[in-house]
């Protein structure tokens, strides 16, 4: 099992983030691209590269996929996955509090 303690990449972060609910490569990189302000931008080998990550570790399913072409696989996330994404969460929250606790000069 993966180490929920291990920062995610901000690339897994986003593609988490993105497959709330079921969705296909184009539509997490049109997403993420959205959700950033076009600050990232997820080139193909990079999101394919993580979805298999993250397919490995049980964090996201195969939703649906179209027989007929390979690009028409969806994703979605799994309670895994969501455990992760909340324990990400709570380590970068933890992250800004004691940063702005410095920068407040406490």
């Amino acid at each position: 099992m993966e180490n929920r303690n291990q920062p995610l990449t901000e690339a897994l972060f986003y593609i988490l983030l993105a497959v709330r609910r079921p969705v296909h490569g184009y539509g997490i990189i049109q997403e993420v691209t959205e959700m950033t302000g076009g600050r990232v931008n997820l080139g193909p080998g990079t999101l394919y590269g993580a979805i298999n990550s993250l397919l490995e570790r049980g964090w996201i399913v195969l939703y649906s996929a179209d027989p007929g072409s390979r690009k028409k696989k969806e994703y979605v996330i799994t309670g895994a996955g969501r455990a992760a994404f909340t324990a990400e969460l709570e380590r970068l929250r933890e992250l800004v509090e004691n940063g702005t606790k410095m920068e407040g000069g406490e």
